[in-house]
């Protein structure tokens, strides 16, 4: 049986899991991504793709698209990756202009020397 573009499109509509407005996140998958490496340098893409709930051929996706960006480099270790972050780097929207990838991981990663109140 052959579906037309119609049928296909009502199909992958009814097939899709609605949003609340409850389940959404300050962060893209890219930002999750990079806080990911930023916390584990040496971790493996099925690791963060666990972590961030998406899948690894996403992951992957994006650490091209974060490597090509100039954000972070990937260096082989042995058959894994270790991946190094440029936080020189400028956050890429107007709106985030002035304001480096050091900035943001620095906003968002809590070290054992920070106090939470």
């Amino acid at each position: 049986m052959t579906m037309t573009t119609e049928e296909t499109t009502a199909a992958a509509v009814s097939t899709t899991r609605p949003r609340s407005r409850n389940e959404w996140t300050l962060l893209s998958n890219h930002g999750y991504v990079l806080l990911c490496i930023a916390d584990d340098p040496d971790t493996r893409l099925r690791d963060i793709a666990t972590r961030v709930g998406i899948t690894e051929r996403a992951v992957f996706g994006i650490v091209e698209d974060l490597e090509r960006g100039g954000i972070i480099q990937r260096i082989k270790v042995g058959r894994r990756n270790r991946y190094l972050i440029n936080v020189d780097s400028p956050l890429r929207h107007e709106i985030e202009a002035g304001h480096s990838v050091g900035d943001l991981l620095g906003a968002l990663i809590v070290s054992d020397h920070d106090t939470v109140l």
